[in-house]
């Protein structure tokens, strides 16, 4: 069994607490790159820059906007996880979330989480909210997740689980609810919530390195702030 997480960065991305997590699986996975998307296709780079780095005796380098995808085996029982994980892109969504899932039945995916981070009026004192959805029957019963009832403006989170669900993929959301008052990235308290999460979904344990440390360092922090 194959699962697909996937995150973007951007509007769906606050405090960059999503793609932190898929960041995370990938290190304690030891993520493997299956293939990267066309930046050609999918990206304005009037609005997604490029960046120009120094790679030492190489030279420099430029680095363009991407969506990788990478194999990880994930807990002691090493669930076999393929991680989606880019910037959100400015054009052709359709075709853009046809490519990833085209990709995702190549690579036998049985499953697709997405992760998002969002502001809301949540305290920094109290557990971060995880607002989760899913189209899986099994899991609502076991997780008490319902199927997705939002309505309005979506990113391209949202485009991609719809047009997943459609094509008869069984598709979870998992939103974390970032302090709105805090919101600068990072924000460890709300991936640890996602980590946790996804625990529950996925039935495994994932390995948190430092985040607990981190979470609690953040919320001192807060309190300090405060």
């Amino acid at each position: 069994m194959t699962v697909l997480v996937a995150a973007f960065a951007g509007w769906n991305d606050a405090a960059d607490a999503a793609t932190e997590a898929v960041e995370h699986l990938a290190e304690v996975g030891d993520a493997l790159l299956v293939t990267t998307l066309d930046c050609e296709d999918f990206y304005d780079f009037q609005f997604n820059r490029p960046y120009v780095v120094c790679a030492g005796e190489e030279g420099r380098e430029l680095v363009w906007p991407q969506v990788t995808v990478r194999r990880a085996k994930v807990g002691s029982t090493g669930a076999d996880i393929l991680l989606v994980q880019g910037d959100e892109p400015n054009m052709r969504w359709r075709s853009f979330c046809e490519e990833i899932l085209r990709i995702a039945r190549a690579e036998s995916v049985t499953s697709l989480i997405a992760l998002g981070s969002m502001l809301a009026d949540a305290p920094h004192t109290r557990p971060v909210p995880i607002h989760g959805s899913t189209t899986d029957s099994g899991l609502a019963q076991r997780c008490g997740y319902r199927p997705p009832t939002y309505e309005g403006p979506t990113g391209i989170t949202g485009v991609f689980t719809h047009l997943a669900a459609a094509s008869g993929l069984p598709t979870t959301s998992l939103w974390a609810a970032v302090p709105h008052y805090v919101s600068q990235s990072p924000c460890p308290k709300a991936v640890l919530a996602l980590l946790h999460a996804m625990e529950d979904v996925l039935g495994i344990s994932i390995p948190l390195g430092e985040f607990p440390d981190e979470a609690r360092a953040w919320q001192r922090g807060c309190d300090d702030l405060a």
